[in-house]
């Protein structure tokens, strides 16, 4: 694939829009990297450094919507970006010299403008595409359901703010061993060393203090006894994984991105054929061509699965284990922008004949 996709790059010439934030590092210079190995063009857009000036443009005759997008240094109209690889959006930021009484509507006005930017490119391949990446990732319900479909093994689960809700799963589903997380991450680092809110062991005498409970939903499952843990990566098809065992650490037993006493190291793993089978199944449900996908296998042999994340963090597979995942999705995403190129080209042959 990689050999025709190759002649198709010499044959289009593309643009790849790549969607992240000003402080992403690593990761997206391999893929970048790639990328341009492939003779693909890249335009690195960083979504919270708003400082590019857009226009948009319609033209009544035509029908045509022209978007302009300029920064310090490119220029480049709408239709020339031929695929977007979305990694990461931050928020817009504001700025410091700016009157409080704009603040609201500068942020308002400019999140619309953003938003008007990527729905210009819809009908260009998105990895993976931006609203279907949004309501996989904030609906953690729907995410343990698809996993169940597809044949994966998932914890008992409660999503609530409801404290008696928590007590009575508590003693009449989790047999007293119960963690308890948020539906999303405060912050994203493949270090797991920023500040975050980790998965936590709730004990009998905590059912007594859930009255703030009512300010915060949380999702509450039962409590698996693993032997180690898993982080894969999921790239159209292909999986790359990595090991992590931090039962030795006591602050980290639950969640290892929390053992501070001891320093787990990621070891290769080689997925088992019925699993890989099963994430390829609910991926392809999910609509989604890349996620990172947390999972448990316990001291019985069962794997459970916990999460996927679609834009979830793999820089520390590939740093500390040698995986090529950036070099993967680069070349994925060459091969599917190529496709699609050739087809529309196509189209416009059978169109004309």
């Amino acid at each position: 694939m990689l050999s025709s996709a190759l002649v198709l790059l010499n044959y289009f010439l593309l643009m790849i829009l790549c969607i992240t934030h000003s402080n992403d590092f690593y990761t997206i210079d391999i893929v970048i990297n790639k990328l341009k190995e492939l003779g693909v063009e890249v335009l690195r857009f960083n979504s919270d450094d708003f400082s590019y000036k857009i226009s948009f443009e319609y033209n009544n005759f035509s029908g045509q919507q022209i978007l302009k997008l300029k920064g310090s240094d490119f220029e480049i109209t709408s239709d020339k970006i031929k695929a977007v690889w979305y990694r990461k959006l931050w928020n817009v930021s504001i700025p410091e010299n700016l009157d409080d009484n704009y603040k609201k509507i500068y942020y308002q006005e400019y999140n619309t403008m953003r938003s008007i930017f990527f729905e210009s490119l819809k009908n260009v391949p998105w990895i993976n595409p931006i609203q279907i990446d949004h309501e996989i990732a904030d609906n953690k319900l729907e995410q343990l359901k698809l996993a169940s479909e597809a044949g994966l093994l998932v914890p008992k689960s409660l999503f609530t703010n409801n404290s008696e809700a928590v007590r009575d799963f508590f003693y009449s589903e989790c047999n007293k061993q119960m963690i308890a997380k948020l539906h999303g991450a405060l912050s994203r680092s493949m270090f797991g060393n920023t500040p975050f809110f980790p998965t936590t062991l709730i004990h009998e005498e905590d059912l007594e203090n859930l009255d703030s409970l009512i300010y915060c939903p949380m999702i509450f499952q039962e409590k698996i006894e693993k032997e180690y843990e898993l982080r894969i990566i999921y790239v159209d098809g292909d999986f790359f994984t990595g090991k992590i065992n931090a039962q030795n650490s006591i602050a980290g037993s639950t969640d290892w991105r929390a053992a501070n006493d001891t320093r787990p190291t990621w070891e290769k793993y080689e997925l088992p054929l019925e699993i890989g089978n099963s994430i390829k199944k609910m991926m392809n449900t999910m609509n989604l061509f890349f996620g990172a996908i947390d999972m448990i296998r316990q001291k019985n042999g069962e794997y459970i699965f916990l999460e996927v994340n679609p834009q979830g963090e793999w820089g520390m597979l590939q740093r500390d284990l040698g995986l090529p995942i950036g070099e993967a999705i680069a070349i994925k995403m060459a091969n599917r922008i190529a496709k699609n190129e050739l087809e529309i080209n196509n189209k416009k042959h059978s169109i004309t004949a």
